[in-house]
């Protein structure tokens, strides 16, 4: 379960984003992280119900730090204004598809599939859909991974012409202007504190497994 304990300590992190106010609720950070790092057990657990590949995963494995990396950016904030972590075989830095679940104050969500792949990541999994449309096809339109995901795919970066090698009148053209792979559920903050989140989390990323199994069978 994610208290309301955690989403107060992000709350407070985002209105007083320093070192002095952190050292000050060190109690609140403290308990807030405890209470994460359970949930992110609890989740994980319930992944490897389904998926025997995360059996050997641990919870601390897949958290990122509060901490931001200020050196290259413009931010210069100390620390992050959520709870975030990666569920992936390999832990949050794997490469492939993967579970995203992500906590802060008014956009908390889940998410699926793969963000932002290398050139020949991107390639081999257009390949794979331009082959089997119609596996592809049968994942999206399951009638539970659209009720999981009404969204359907983030679609903020998305090529206006088709790809080299593919013509605008291949049949799978939409999804191969594609440059990222990633459907998300957003939670408000009353939902994402509720007792059965952690089941809500585990039953949005059991229906979305068969999409990163496509995915990652297709950069293996």
């Amino acid at each position: 379960m994610i208290s309301g304990s955690i989403i107060r300590f992000l709350k407070g992190v985002k209105k007083n984003n320093n070192k002095a106010w952190l050292e000050a609720n060190r109690s609140l950070y403290d308990t807030s992280k405890e209470e994460f790092l359970e949930e992110v057990a609890a989740v994980l657990n319930g992944i490897a119900a389904f998926d025997k590949s995360y059996l050997n995963l641990t919870p601390k494995e897949c958290i990122f730090r509060l901490n931001r990396d200020v050196r290259f950016s413009k931010e210069k904030h100390p620390y992050k204004t959520n709870y975030a972590a990666y569920f992936n075989p390999a832990g949050k830095k794997g490469a492939g598809a993967g579970f995203y679940m992500h906590i802060e104050p008014g956009r908390s969500f889940a998410a699926i599939g793969l963000w932002d792949p290398p050139p020949a990541h991107l390639a081999a999994i257009r390949q794979e859909i331009d082959y089997h449309l119609e596996d592809w096809k049968k994942i999206i339109n399951n009638k539970v991974f659209q009720k999981m995901f009404p969204n359907g795919f983030n679609l903020t970066q998305r090529l206006v012409r088709p790809p080299k090698g593919y013509d605008e009148s291949n049949p799978a053209i939409e999804y191969l202007k594609m440059k990222n792979f990633v459907a998300s559920r957003s939670f408000t903050d009353e939902e994402i504190t509720q007792k059965k989140i952690t089941s809500e989390l585990v039953n949005t990323f059991k229906a979305g497994a068969a999409l990163n199994e496509f995915i990652n069978r297709a950069i293996e």
